[in-house]
C-alpha cells in the first residue's frame, strides 16, 4: 500500500526501537529527547507523537531491559590459604610457594564456590594489572563513558 521496500520499513523500526530503548536506559530527560529527534528532521506533530510515546513507555521498557539481562554471578566471600613445599625426596632445599583460593559466588539464590591456584608472582601481577584498570577507571575519557552507560 506504501510503495516502499522491506528494508526501508524494517530500517525504520529498528531505528525507533534503538531510539526507545537507548533513551530508556539512559532515563534522559524530555529535553533532551526532544533534543536527540530534533534532528532527525520530522515533523513537529511526529515528534510530539514520539515523545509521548517515549514518556508512556520508558518505564515499561526499562522493566523489560531489566528481566532480559544476564545475571551474572556476585561476590559473597573469600577464603584463601598460602602453601609452602620447603623439601621434597629429590630436592632437600627448594622454597615453593602456593596460594589457594576458594571464591563464593552468589547466583539466583544459589552460592557456588570456585577454587583457584596460583603462585605469588603470579597473583601480584593480577594485583597490578587490576590496579591499573582502576586507575584507568578515574580518567575523564572512563568517566564519561560510564556516566553514558548507565
Amino acid at each position: 500500500k506504501l510503495n516502499i521496500g522491506v528494508d526501508i520499513i524494517q530500517h525504520g523500526v529498528e531505528g525507533l526501537v534503538y531510539l526507545l530503548t537507548e533513551s530508556s536506559k539512559l532515563m534522559i530527560s524530555e529535553v533532551d529527547f526532544q533534543d536527540s529527534i530534533d534532528v532527525l528532521g520530522f515533523s513537529d506533530e511526529l515528534n510530539k507523537s514520539l515523545l509521548q510515546l517515549y514518556l508512556d513507555n520508558r518505564k515499561e521498557i526499562r522493566s523489560i531491559l531489566g528481566e532480559l539481562a544476564p545475571r551474572l554471578p556476585s561476590y559473597h566471600s573469600l577464603e584463601w590459604r598460602l602453601d609452602v613445599q620447603l623439601a621434597s625426596r629429590s630436592l632437600r632445599q627448594q622454597i615453593k610457594p602456593a596460594v589457594t583460593m576458594k571464591l563464593h559466588l552468589n547466583q539466583n539464590e544459589d552460592q557456588t564456590a570456585q577454587v583457584l591456584q596460583t603462585d605469588p608472582a603470579t597473583l601480584l601481577h593480577l594485583i597490578q594489572q587490576l590496579e591499573q584498570a582502576l586507575g584507568e577507571m578515574k580518567m575523564n575519557h572512563c568517566r564519561r563513558i560510564v556516566r553514558n552507560m548507565k
